[in-house]
């Protein structure tokens, strides 16, 4: 009388799942978690979240500007500490908007957008503060806003 194997699956293979089953042992891919953000990343994110507050509730409109960006720039530096920095040697600093464009390319217009508004940020330091409108600081207020919520995703593995 001649032997057969039962397969134990008509036919199939012994280690095929069905559609929707989980196999022990074998990675689920759908349930692995990206690793957590580092603590500097969510450290800049408190710190651009906390500025732009300050600068949400800023009357003077110089000041609420050069929050904002700050605030934005804390912002790119989180996303900076989560994807890493190139490595540069001895080479001169360089800012954050120049490295942004560079490590997270996706973020490159925001990146010169707020490069553009650098020097505007720079003169209100110096104390040279004709040069900001409410609007201008309004408008700033709302687009560091905006990247704050950008940065956050990127930091997160969002995008």
């Amino acid at each position: 009388m001649p032997v057969t194997l039962d397969s134990g699956a008509h036919g199939k293979h012994p280690h095929e799942t069905q559609p929707g089953q989980h196999q022990p042992g074998l990675l689920n891919h759908r349930r692995l978690s990206r690793p957590a953000p580092p603590p500097s990343a969510l450290s800049l994110l408190e710190d651009a979240k906390r500025e732009l507050d300050d600068a949400t509730w800023q009357r003077d409109p110089p000041y609420r500007f050069a929050g904002a960006y700050l605030a934005a720039l804390r912002a790119g530096a989180a996303v900076l500490a989560a994807r890493g920095r190139p490595h540069r040697g001895r080479s001169r600093p360089v800012s954050v908007w120049t490295l942004l464009g560079t490590i997270a390319p996706e973020l490159g217009e925001w990146a010169a957008f707020f490069d553009a508004n650098s020097a505007t940020r720079a003169a209100v330091q110096a104390g040279i503060t004709r040069g900001v409108s409410t609007r201008a600081a309004d408008d700033l207020v709302r687009q560091s806003t905006q990247f704050l919520a950008i940065a956050r995703r990127a930091v997160h593995g969002g995008g």
